[in-house]
Protein backbone atom coordinates (compact mmCIF):
# COMPACT_ATOMS: atom_id res chain seq x y z
CA UNK A 1 0.00 0.00 0.00
CA UNK A 2 0.90 3.71 -0.76
CA UNK A 3 0.47 6.38 1.81
CA UNK A 4 -1.69 9.18 0.87
CA UNK A 5 0.07 12.43 -0.47
CA UNK A 6 0.31 14.86 2.47
CA UNK A 7 -1.18 17.89 0.72
CA UNK A 8 -0.46 20.28 3.45
CA UNK A 9 2.97 19.42 3.64
CA UNK A 10 3.23 19.37 -0.29
CA UNK A 11 2.06 22.90 -0.82
CA UNK A 12 4.60 23.91 2.14
CA UNK A 13 7.38 22.11 0.43
CA UNK A 14 6.33 23.92 -2.72
CA UNK A 15 6.06 27.15 -1.14
CA UNK A 16 9.15 26.70 0.62
CA UNK A 17 10.77 25.97 -2.88
CA UNK A 18 9.52 29.07 -4.17
CA UNK A 19 10.89 31.12 -1.51
CA UNK A 20 14.02 29.80 -2.01
CA UNK A 21 13.83 30.01 -5.50
CA UNK A 22 13.39 33.86 -5.13
CA UNK A 23 16.00 34.23 -2.74
CA UNK A 24 18.31 32.58 -5.23
CA UNK A 25 16.85 34.59 -7.97
CA UNK A 26 17.58 37.58 -5.70
CA UNK A 27 21.02 36.28 -5.09
CA UNK A 28 22.00 35.78 -8.75
CA UNK A 29 21.05 39.52 -9.44
CA UNK A 30 22.93 40.55 -6.39
CA UNK A 31 26.01 38.62 -7.19
CA UNK A 32 25.82 40.09 -11.26
CA UNK A 33 25.35 43.82 -10.07
CA UNK A 34 28.46 43.14 -7.85
CA UNK A 35 30.22 41.74 -10.27
CA UNK A 36 29.01 44.67 -12.69
CA UNK A 37 30.68 46.93 -10.23
CA UNK A 38 33.55 45.47 -9.60
CA UNK A 39 34.30 45.13 -13.40
CA UNK A 40 33.47 48.79 -13.89
CA UNK A 41 35.56 49.91 -10.90
CA UNK A 42 38.36 48.25 -12.60
CA UNK A 43 37.62 50.01 -16.01
CA UNK A 44 37.18 53.38 -14.24
CA UNK A 45 40.71 52.68 -12.43
CA UNK A 46 42.49 51.63 -16.12
CA UNK A 47 41.24 54.61 -17.57
CA UNK A 48 42.27 56.62 -14.60
CA UNK A 49 45.91 55.31 -14.60
CA UNK A 50 45.60 55.20 -18.73
CA UNK A 51 45.23 59.36 -18.52
CA UNK A 52 48.42 59.19 -16.38
CA UNK A 53 50.74 58.33 -18.90
CA UNK A 54 51.79 59.56 -22.09
CA UNK A 55 53.88 58.27 -24.86
CA UNK A 56 56.43 59.66 -26.86
CA UNK A 57 56.01 58.61 -30.48
CA UNK A 58 59.06 58.96 -32.62
CA UNK A 59 57.46 59.18 -36.15
CA UNK A 60 60.32 59.01 -38.51
CA UNK A 61 61.12 55.02 -36.76
CA UNK A 62 58.77 52.09 -37.35
CA UNK A 63 59.77 50.71 -34.62
CA UNK A 64 58.88 53.52 -32.52
CA UNK A 65 55.48 53.35 -34.56
CA UNK A 66 55.04 50.02 -33.62
CA UNK A 67 55.98 49.97 -30.08
CA UNK A 68 53.31 53.14 -29.31
CA UNK A 69 50.61 51.05 -31.19
CA UNK A 70 51.33 48.46 -29.22
CA UNK A 71 51.27 50.41 -25.90
CA UNK A 72 48.00 51.70 -26.68
CA UNK A 73 46.11 48.60 -27.76
CA UNK A 74 47.28 46.94 -24.51
CA UNK A 75 46.92 49.87 -21.94
CA UNK A 76 44.08 51.53 -24.03
CA UNK A 77 46.05 54.93 -23.62
CA UNK A 78 45.15 57.94 -25.52
CA UNK A 79 47.89 60.76 -24.64
CA UNK A 80 50.30 60.47 -27.46
CA UNK A 81 53.40 63.43 -28.47
CA UNK A 82 54.30 62.81 -31.99
CA UNK A 83 57.98 63.68 -32.81
CA UNK A 84 60.10 63.62 -35.75
CA UNK A 85 63.90 63.31 -34.46
CA UNK A 86 66.89 60.89 -35.72
CA UNK A 87 65.52 57.14 -35.47
CA UNK A 88 67.48 55.16 -33.47
CA UNK A 89 66.23 51.50 -33.81
CA UNK A 90 68.72 50.51 -36.12
CA UNK A 91 71.99 52.59 -35.85
CA UNK A 92 73.86 52.92 -32.37
CA UNK A 93 75.20 55.84 -33.83
CA UNK A 94 71.85 57.14 -33.80
CA UNK A 95 71.69 56.38 -30.18
CA UNK A 96 72.91 59.76 -29.22
CA UNK A 97 71.39 63.16 -29.43
CA UNK A 98 72.70 66.72 -29.51
CA UNK A 99 70.86 68.49 -26.86
CA UNK A 100 69.91 71.39 -28.99
CA UNK A 101 68.28 68.84 -31.36
CA UNK A 102 66.56 67.40 -28.31
CA UNK A 103 65.06 70.67 -27.18
CA UNK A 104 63.47 71.54 -30.37
CA UNK A 105 62.31 68.32 -31.93
CA UNK A 106 61.13 66.24 -28.36
CA UNK A 107 60.94 68.52 -25.05
CA UNK A 108 59.15 71.41 -26.64
CA UNK A 109 56.92 69.39 -28.21
CA UNK A 110 56.19 67.77 -25.28
CA UNK A 111 56.27 70.54 -22.67
CA UNK A 112 52.83 71.84 -24.66
CA UNK A 113 51.81 68.99 -24.31
CA UNK A 114 52.01 68.76 -20.44
CA UNK A 115 50.60 72.20 -20.64
CA UNK A 116 47.12 71.20 -21.09
CA UNK A 117 47.22 67.99 -19.39
CA UNK A 118 48.21 68.39 -15.70
CA UNK A 119 46.63 65.03 -14.73
CA UNK A 120 50.08 63.18 -16.83
CA UNK A 121 52.80 61.78 -14.16
CA UNK A 122 54.71 58.89 -15.96
CA UNK A 123 56.15 59.47 -19.60
CA UNK A 124 56.83 56.46 -22.19
CA UNK A 125 59.85 56.09 -24.39
CA UNK A 126 59.78 53.70 -27.32
CA UNK A 127 62.59 52.07 -29.13
CA UNK A 128 63.75 54.95 -31.93
CA UNK A 129 64.07 57.23 -29.48
CA UNK A 130 67.37 58.23 -28.85
CA UNK A 131 69.04 57.50 -25.07
CA UNK A 132 71.40 59.70 -24.51
CA UNK A 133 72.38 63.68 -24.70
CA UNK A 134 75.56 65.51 -25.53
CA UNK A 135 75.77 69.08 -25.00
CA UNK A 136 73.22 69.50 -22.16
CA UNK A 137 72.99 71.39 -18.79
CA UNK A 138 73.44 68.60 -16.93
CA UNK A 139 75.02 64.61 -16.61
CA UNK A 140 78.67 63.46 -16.17
CA UNK A 141 81.28 66.12 -17.98
CA UNK A 142 78.08 68.44 -17.36
CA UNK A 143 77.05 67.57 -20.89
CA UNK A 144 76.22 63.87 -21.21
CA UNK A 145 72.92 62.75 -19.63
CA UNK A 146 70.43 60.09 -20.24
CA UNK A 147 67.52 61.64 -22.56
CA UNK A 148 65.22 59.84 -20.25
CA UNK A 149 66.58 61.56 -17.25
CA UNK A 150 66.35 64.66 -18.56
CA UNK A 151 62.96 64.28 -18.88
CA UNK A 152 62.40 62.99 -15.43
CA UNK A 153 63.93 66.56 -14.07
CA UNK A 154 61.47 68.47 -16.55
CA UNK A 155 60.46 71.82 -14.10
CA UNK A 156 63.17 71.29 -11.82
CA UNK A 157 64.65 74.04 -12.55
CA UNK A 158 61.59 76.41 -12.01
CA UNK A 159 60.86 75.56 -8.52
CA UNK A 160 62.63 76.94 -5.00
CA UNK A 161 62.72 73.33 -3.35
CA UNK A 162 65.09 71.57 -6.01
CA UNK A 163 68.80 71.04 -5.21
CA UNK A 164 71.67 70.88 -8.43
CA UNK A 165 74.27 68.64 -7.09
CA UNK A 166 77.82 69.23 -8.33
CA UNK A 167 79.53 66.06 -8.46
CA UNK A 168 82.99 64.96 -8.20
CA UNK A 169 84.42 61.57 -7.62
CA UNK A 170 87.37 59.41 -8.57
CA UNK A 171 88.26 61.97 -11.57
CA UNK A 172 84.45 62.12 -12.38
CA UNK A 173 82.72 65.23 -12.79
CA UNK A 174 79.18 66.32 -13.91
CA UNK A 175 75.41 67.67 -12.32
CA UNK A 176 72.30 66.05 -11.77
CA UNK A 177 69.14 67.15 -9.74
CA UNK A 178 68.61 65.40 -6.54
CA UNK A 179 65.18 63.61 -7.13
CA UNK A 180 62.72 64.96 -4.78
CA UNK A 181 61.16 60.99 -4.67
CA UNK A 182 63.96 59.64 -3.37
CA UNK A 183 63.03 57.28 -0.74
CA UNK A 184 59.22 58.69 -0.83
CA UNK A 185 56.87 56.72 1.71
CA UNK A 186 53.92 58.54 -0.51
CA UNK A 187 53.08 57.38 -3.98
CA UNK A 188 54.04 60.18 -6.90
CA UNK A 189 52.41 62.65 -8.33
CA UNK A 190 53.28 65.12 -10.68
CA UNK A 191 51.64 67.76 -8.59
CA UNK A 192 53.35 67.35 -5.07
CA UNK A 193 56.84 66.23 -6.31
CA UNK A 194 57.85 67.66 -10.03
CA UNK A 195 59.32 65.75 -12.37
CA UNK A 196 57.91 62.96 -13.87
CA UNK A 197 58.33 59.03 -13.59
CA UNK A 198 60.08 58.21 -17.01
CA UNK A 199 60.72 54.86 -18.19
CA UNK A 200 61.26 53.51 -21.37
CA UNK A 201 59.96 50.26 -24.00
CA UNK A 202 63.61 48.97 -25.46
CA UNK A 203 65.38 45.76 -26.28
CA UNK A 204 67.56 44.25 -28.86
CA UNK A 205 64.40 44.11 -31.06
CA UNK A 206 60.80 45.52 -31.25
CA UNK A 207 59.41 42.31 -30.56
CA UNK A 208 61.57 42.83 -27.09
CA UNK A 209 59.83 45.82 -26.14
CA UNK A 210 56.56 45.33 -27.11
CA UNK A 211 56.49 41.70 -24.76
CA UNK A 212 57.66 44.26 -22.02
CA UNK A 213 53.88 45.20 -22.01
CA UNK A 214 52.40 41.92 -22.23
CA UNK A 215 55.04 40.24 -19.36
CA UNK A 216 53.33 43.19 -16.80
CA UNK A 217 49.87 42.58 -18.08
CA UNK A 218 50.20 38.69 -17.36
CA UNK A 219 51.83 39.45 -13.86
CA UNK A 220 48.97 41.69 -12.50
CA UNK A 221 46.49 38.84 -13.88
CA UNK A 222 48.14 35.93 -12.43
CA UNK A 223 50.19 37.57 -9.38
CA UNK A 224 54.04 37.34 -8.82
CA UNK A 225 55.51 34.02 -8.91
CA UNK A 226 59.33 33.15 -8.41
CA UNK A 227 62.00 33.90 -6.04
CA UNK A 228 64.11 37.36 -6.07
CA UNK A 229 67.65 36.91 -6.25
CA UNK A 230 69.73 39.37 -4.32
CA UNK A 231 73.93 38.35 -5.45
CA UNK A 232 76.02 40.42 -3.39
CA UNK A 233 80.14 40.07 -3.62
CA UNK A 234 81.77 39.02 -0.19
CA UNK A 235 85.15 40.14 -1.34
CA UNK A 236 83.72 43.87 -0.97
CA UNK A 237 83.59 42.99 2.68
CA UNK A 238 80.10 44.26 4.41
CA UNK A 239 78.66 48.01 5.04
CA UNK A 240 77.26 49.45 7.92
CA UNK A 241 73.08 47.61 7.69
CA UNK A 242 72.48 50.48 9.98
CA UNK A 243 72.79 53.65 7.38
CA UNK A 244 71.04 51.64 4.90
CA UNK A 245 69.18 53.10 2.81
CA UNK A 246 72.63 55.96 2.54
CA UNK A 247 71.65 58.96 1.63
CA UNK A 248 74.80 60.92 -0.21
CA UNK A 249 73.41 64.61 0.28
CA UNK A 250 75.37 66.93 2.22
CA UNK A 251 72.31 69.82 3.29
CA UNK A 252 73.92 72.79 2.05
CA UNK A 253 71.20 74.69 -0.04
CA UNK A 254 72.24 75.27 -3.85
CA UNK A 255 75.73 74.93 -3.37
CA UNK A 256 75.05 71.38 -2.25
CA UNK A 257 77.97 68.74 -3.30
CA UNK A 258 77.41 64.62 -2.76
CA UNK A 259 79.32 63.04 -0.12
CA UNK A 260 81.39 60.97 -2.92
CA UNK A 261 81.10 57.90 -4.16
CA UNK A 262 79.53 54.98 -2.28
CA UNK A 263 81.51 52.25 -1.02
CA UNK A 264 81.18 48.80 -2.58
CA UNK A 265 80.53 47.08 0.84
CA UNK A 266 77.27 50.11 1.37
CA UNK A 267 75.54 48.21 -1.82
CA UNK A 268 76.65 45.03 -0.27
CA UNK A 269 74.74 45.78 2.74
CA UNK A 270 72.30 47.70 0.86
CA UNK A 271 71.00 44.28 -0.52
CA UNK A 272 71.48 42.20 2.80
CA UNK A 273 68.99 44.64 4.69
CA UNK A 274 66.86 43.91 1.45
CA UNK A 275 66.67 40.44 1.99
CA UNK A 276 65.94 41.01 5.67
CA UNK A 277 62.79 43.18 4.64
CA UNK A 278 61.56 40.68 2.06
CA UNK A 279 62.03 37.79 4.58
CA UNK A 280 59.74 39.54 7.08
CA UNK A 281 57.01 39.51 4.80
CA UNK A 282 56.94 36.32 3.16
CA UNK A 283 58.45 37.43 0.02
CA UNK A 284 60.52 34.44 -1.33
CA UNK A 285 64.07 35.24 -1.67
CA UNK A 286 67.86 33.89 -2.34
CA UNK A 287 69.96 36.25 -0.71
CA UNK A 288 74.04 34.88 -2.22
CA UNK A 289 76.50 35.79 0.21
CA UNK A 290 78.94 33.74 -1.43
CA UNK A 291 82.03 34.58 -3.72
CA UNK A 292 80.43 33.13 -6.93
CA UNK A 293 78.39 34.67 -9.15
CA UNK A 294 75.36 33.20 -9.59
CA UNK A 295 73.63 32.43 -13.22
CA UNK A 296 71.97 29.99 -15.07
CA UNK A 297 68.56 30.55 -12.79
CA UNK A 298 64.95 30.83 -13.63
CA UNK A 299 62.20 31.82 -12.42
CA UNK A 300 62.80 34.93 -10.93
CA UNK A 301 61.01 37.67 -9.47
CA UNK A 302 63.42 39.97 -8.92
CA UNK A 303 67.33 40.12 -9.26
CA UNK A 304 69.90 42.38 -8.19
CA UNK A 305 73.55 42.17 -8.41
CA UNK A 306 77.38 43.65 -9.39
CA UNK A 307 76.57 42.22 -13.14
CA UNK A 308 80.09 42.08 -15.07
CA UNK A 309 81.76 43.85 -11.73
CA UNK A 310 81.45 41.14 -9.86
CA UNK A 311 84.98 39.46 -9.41
CA UNK A 312 83.71 36.74 -10.17
CA UNK A 313 81.35 37.27 -13.24
CA UNK A 314 80.12 34.32 -15.35
CA UNK A 315 78.90 35.81 -18.45
CA UNK A 316 77.18 32.79 -20.29
CA UNK A 317 75.65 32.40 -16.37
CA UNK A 318 74.40 36.09 -16.74
CA UNK A 319 72.64 35.59 -19.87
CA UNK A 320 71.30 32.50 -19.41
CA UNK A 321 69.22 34.07 -16.11
CA UNK A 322 65.32 34.15 -16.97
CA UNK A 323 62.00 35.89 -15.00
CA UNK A 324 58.62 35.23 -14.28
CA UNK A 325 56.40 37.77 -15.86
CA UNK A 326 56.35 41.07 -13.95
CA UNK A 327 60.52 40.70 -11.93
CA UNK A 328 62.34 43.81 -12.03
CA UNK A 329 65.97 43.95 -11.90
CA UNK A 330 69.15 46.40 -11.16
CA UNK A 331 72.70 45.87 -11.62
CA UNK A 332 75.66 48.09 -10.38
CA UNK A 333 77.15 48.63 -13.84
CA UNK A 334 78.41 51.70 -15.33
CA UNK A 335 77.21 51.60 -18.50
CA UNK A 336 74.52 48.42 -18.44
CA UNK A 337 72.33 51.15 -20.62
CA UNK A 338 74.90 52.06 -23.13
CA UNK A 339 72.95 50.38 -26.40
CA UNK A 340 69.86 48.47 -26.67
CA UNK A 341 71.32 46.99 -29.94
CA UNK A 342 73.70 43.70 -30.18
CA UNK A 343 77.37 44.78 -29.63
CA UNK A 344 80.37 42.11 -28.30
CA UNK A 345 82.50 43.32 -25.53
CA UNK A 346 82.36 46.23 -22.68
CA UNK A 347 80.44 45.37 -19.56
CA UNK A 348 77.34 43.47 -19.05
CA UNK A 349 73.99 44.72 -20.35
CA UNK A 350 70.78 45.10 -19.24
CA UNK A 351 69.39 44.62 -23.09
CA UNK A 352 70.32 40.64 -22.03
CA UNK A 353 68.18 40.79 -18.94
CA UNK A 354 65.59 42.06 -20.98
CA UNK A 355 66.23 39.05 -23.30
CA UNK A 356 65.70 37.06 -20.56
CA UNK A 357 62.56 38.32 -20.06
CA UNK A 358 62.45 40.37 -17.23
CA UNK A 359 59.47 42.90 -17.22
CA UNK A 360 61.64 46.28 -15.21
CA UNK A 361 65.02 47.00 -15.10
CA UNK A 362 67.30 50.27 -14.76
CA UNK A 363 70.81 50.90 -16.37
CA UNK A 364 72.99 53.53 -17.41
CA UNK A 365 73.90 54.93 -20.79
CA UNK A 366 77.47 56.70 -19.11
CA UNK A 367 78.85 56.46 -15.83
CA UNK A 368 76.84 56.84 -13.24
CA UNK A 369 79.03 56.53 -10.01
CA UNK A 370 77.76 53.94 -7.59
CA UNK A 371 75.61 56.52 -5.98
CA UNK A 372 73.26 56.48 -9.01
CA UNK A 373 72.60 52.53 -8.90
CA UNK A 374 69.38 51.92 -7.23
CA UNK A 375 68.54 50.67 -3.49
CA UNK A 376 67.41 47.07 -3.28
CA UNK A 377 66.22 47.85 -0.20
CA UNK A 378 64.21 50.59 -1.45
CA UNK A 379 63.15 49.52 -4.59
CA UNK A 380 62.15 46.08 -4.23
CA UNK A 381 60.05 46.75 -0.37
CA UNK A 382 58.20 49.65 -2.55
CA UNK A 383 57.45 47.30 -5.62
CA UNK A 384 56.58 44.12 -3.04
CA UNK A 385 53.77 46.79 -0.96
CA UNK A 386 51.77 47.25 -4.53
CA UNK A 387 53.40 50.39 -5.68
CA UNK A 388 54.36 50.47 -9.63
CA UNK A 389 57.17 49.71 -11.32
CA UNK A 390 58.04 53.55 -12.24
CA UNK A 391 57.19 54.44 -8.69
CA UNK A 392 59.36 51.90 -7.48
CA UNK A 393 62.58 52.23 -9.23
CA UNK A 394 62.26 56.03 -8.78
CA UNK A 395 61.89 55.82 -5.35
CA UNK A 396 65.39 54.04 -5.39
CA UNK A 397 67.20 56.15 -7.17
CA UNK A 398 69.16 59.32 -5.44
CA UNK A 399 69.47 61.33 -8.77
CA UNK A 400 67.55 62.64 -12.06
CA UNK A 401 68.82 64.46 -14.66
CA UNK A 402 71.67 62.18 -15.09
CA UNK A 403 72.38 59.18 -16.57
CA UNK A 404 70.00 56.47 -15.85
CA UNK A 405 67.49 54.60 -18.08
CA UNK A 406 64.91 52.99 -16.45
CA UNK A 407 62.66 50.05 -18.60
CA UNK A 408 59.50 49.12 -18.08
CA UNK A 409 55.91 49.88 -18.29
CA UNK A 410 55.44 52.44 -15.57
CA UNK A 411 52.02 51.29 -14.52
CA UNK A 412 52.87 47.87 -13.89
CA UNK A 413 52.36 46.16 -10.31
CA UNK A 414 52.11 42.89 -9.89
CA UNK A 415 51.91 42.65 -5.80
CA UNK A 416 49.19 43.26 -3.58
CA UNK A 417 48.29 46.71 -2.83
CA UNK A 418 49.50 47.19 1.38
CA UNK A 419 49.63 51.02 1.24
Amino acid sequence: MHPKPDVGNRDAQSILRGDLGARSRRSSVASQQMLFLAVLALANHAAYEGQRVVVIENLTSPTSVEVTQAYQSLRGVKNIVKVACQDSALDSGKETMSYPDYVTKVEQPLKEFLKTHPQVDFIVLTKGVPIRLTGAPTGMGNSQPSLDSTIAALGYSDRKDTNLLSIEDSGFKGRAWENRFWNSKERFSHSKFGGYLVTRLDGYTSDEARLLVRYAIDAEKTGPTGTILLDTSPLHGLGDVKQVPKSIITSMGKSSHTLGELNYNEFDADMVVAGDILTKKKVPILLDRTEPFIGHKGDLMGYCSWGSNDPKFDSAGYLMLRFSPGAIAETAVSTSGRTFLPTSGGQSLIADLIRGRVTGVKGYCDEPLLQAIASPTILFDRYTDGWSLAESFYAASRLVGWEDIVIGDPLCAPYPRRR
